[in-house]
This record gives structure tokens, C-alpha cells and sequence, in this order.
């Protein structure tokens, strides 16, 4: 109940602030009720990781918007956080922690690296583009990327056209959405943290080194393995999906692997179906249902989601001899 306590009030100040700045801006071209309806809308979408949006293009129109492109981003990063890092970093500012948990340390440093990575492949593939990056400004060029790095992990707002970007782009984008938000948040995916504790794991293993740690903590070997568990058979489901499409849609398979990737992670966002829908119109009953699943499985959780299919695993009292395999 402290938790709800402060859950609640907290969610609403942070979406009322962002619907005021929302609604200030949006009056200058219109009315101050209708203003206010969209400043409300794209305030809840924001911070709840939707990607709505009120307007047919989108984002787009508000590319070299500093107004926009600060307050949308910021409420996707605070929705994404979790509600559990954002108690944690308002208990710690008011001095009733002493330090930062592992948990809070590793969601905000993988948070800010996938952003500046993803920023950074999006303006060094299409800085030239002429279809995308290429006509527009340097000012317009940064914000873009900067905007459409914080959407692609689950929020789905778009303020430039997918089917304009490159393969390569279009490629990598779909890592970033399967990753996702951070635990306990808006956010869908595998999750940050999966795939912090998987690297930690490589590395370790790579080092040759049978113990895990970060920030002078240790990290179990369990925690390591179900990180490993939720990429893989995330991977699998995706592969399936993509797969499947291909075969009953016949269309582009990087757009189709994109669509799928974009609905697992709960993003929203597509290379679009030629006008104002997304690419999942072009699909049949059976392809929409799949992009439906798949939207289901990724807000709800892989582990969870495997474990109703497969049903849990009942602990055993026998251990076996260990056996050697070569790797």
C-alpha cells in the first residue's frame, strides 16, 4: 500500500506536468480546448509507452520541435524506467537510501547506452540519406535521432518515415525494440536488464571466469541463465513469426522481421503500408492474428508466457552424475 501510495500521485504529477507543457504548445495552432485534449492524450501515451498519437502523420510534422522532441522523450524514458527505479531514485534524492541497488544502477546505465548507440547508428547510416536524414538539418538530424532512439524501445511515436531508412538501420532497429523497457515499467520486450545480465554473462565466460559481478555485487548464476533462457526463446518466437509471415503474406522480409519485432516489443512502430496505416493493414486474418499474439507475449512477458504453454517445472530430488560435453 506505501508503494500504491506513492505510485499513484507520482504517475499523475508526471503526466499532468507533461500535459500542460503538451497543451501550451499544441495552442499555438489550435484552439485551447482542443489543445488540451491533445496535451492530455499525447501526455498518457507518452509516459505509457502507447505511441498514439492524434494526428495522421504522427510525430512528423514536430521533427525540428525542441518542445516536443524533450517532453515526449523524457515521459517514454520515466514510463520505461519502472516504477520500482523511479521510487528507488526519489527515496535516495529525499535521503532515506543510503545507495542505489544493483537493479537501479544497471536499468539506467543500459537505458542511457541503447540511446546513445542507437542515436549513434542512426545519424552515421543516414546523415546522407537523401529519402531520410539527408535534407534535413543538422539541428533536425540530431533531434530526429534522438527522438526516434527513445521510440524505438516500446514507445512507438515516429517523427520520420521508416520506409525511408536503410536496410542496415531497419536491421539494427529491431534489437533495440526485441530489448525493450526495464522492469516493472510501461515498457515491453525482453527487457534492459535480461539483456545486461546476458552480457555480463559472455563476458565472464569469455574471461574464463565462473563468477559474475557488477558494481561490486554478484550476480547469480540463475539470474544469468533466465536471462540467457528469455533471449533465446524470445529469438525463436520472433524467428517463428517472421517465418510464418513470409510465407503467408509474401512480402519483404525485412519489413515483415521489422513488423514483428515492432509488435513483440509493444513499439507500434512500422515502415508503414504505403499511406497513413502501418504495415500489418497488408496482412491477412491469419498474419494480423499472429502480430496480435505476439503483441500479447510481449507485454505480458516471455517467462510468464512460455511457463503457461509449457506449465512449470516441478523441482526434482535426484541429481544425476555430471557428464562432460565438449564445447
Amino acid at each position: 500500500m506505501r508503494f500504491l501510495k506513492i505510485v499513484f500521485p507520482s504517475v499523475f504529477i508526471l503526466e499532468f506536468a507533461g500535459m500542460v507543457i503538451l497543451t501550451l504548445r499544441f495552442w499555438v495552432d489550435m484552439p485551447l480546448d482542443q489543445a488540451a485534449w491533445f496535451g492530455v492524450f499525447h501526455a498518457v501515451s507518452a509516459f505509457n509507452n502507447a505511441g498514439f498519437s492524434l494526428f495522421s502523420d504522427n510525430m512528423m510534422g514536430f521533427r525540428g520541435d525542441w518542445v516536443i522532441n524533450l517532453t515526449i522523450p523524457t515521459l517514454i524514458i520515466l514510463g520505461g524506467l519502472g516504477y520500482m527505479v523511479l521510487l528507488e531514485i526519489y527515496n535516495y534524492r529525499h535521503g532515506q537510501l543510503v545507495r542505489i541497488s544493483t537493479h537501479t544502477k544497471i536499468v539506467l546505465y543500459m537505458s542511457a547506452i541503447l540511446i546513445a548507440l542507437a542515436m549513434a547508428l542512426l545519424l552515421s547510416m543516414e546523415w546522407n540519406n537523401p529519402k531520410s536524414f539527408g535534407p534535413m538539418s543538422i539541428d533536425e538530424k540530431i533531434m530526429a535521432a534522438w527522438f526516434t532512439s527513445v521510440n524505438y524501445r516500446t514507445a512507438g511515436f515516429n517523427s520520420i518515415d521508416f520506409s525511408t531508412l536503410t536496410d542496415s538501420n531497419l536491421f539494427f532497429a529491431t534489437f533495440f525494440m526485441m530489448t525493450g523497457g526495464s522492469p516493472g515499467g510501461t515498457a515491453g520486450g525482453i527487457k534492459t536488464t535480461a539483456v545486461a545480465l546476458a552480457l555480463i554473462g559472455v563476458w565472464y565466460t569469455l574471461r574464463g571466469s565462473t563468477h559474475a559481478h557488477i558494481f561490486r555485487r554478484s550476480i547469480s548464476q540463475y539470474q544469468i541463465n533466465k536471462a540467457y533462457a528469455i533471449i533465446f526463446v524470445a529469438s525463436i518466437y520472433i524467428v517463428i513469426s517472421t517465418i510464418l509471415l513470409s510465407e503467408v503474406e509474401r512480402l519483404p522480409f525485412l519489413r515483415l522481421l521489422f513488423e514483428t519485432t515492432s509488435a513483440f516489443g509493444t513499439v507500434g512502430l512500422s515502415t508503414g503500408n504505403g499511406g497513413v496505416l502501418s504495415y500489418s493493414a497488408l496482412f491477412s486474418d491469419v498474419g494480423k492474428l499472429n502480430i496480435i499474439i505476439l503483441m500479447l507475449m510481449g507485454r505480458v512477458g516471455v517467462f510468464a508466457f512460455t511457463i503457461v504453454i509449457v506449465g512449470k517445472a516441478v523441482e526434482s530430488r535426484i541429481k544425476y552424475a555430471e557428464g562432460k560435453v565438449v564445447i
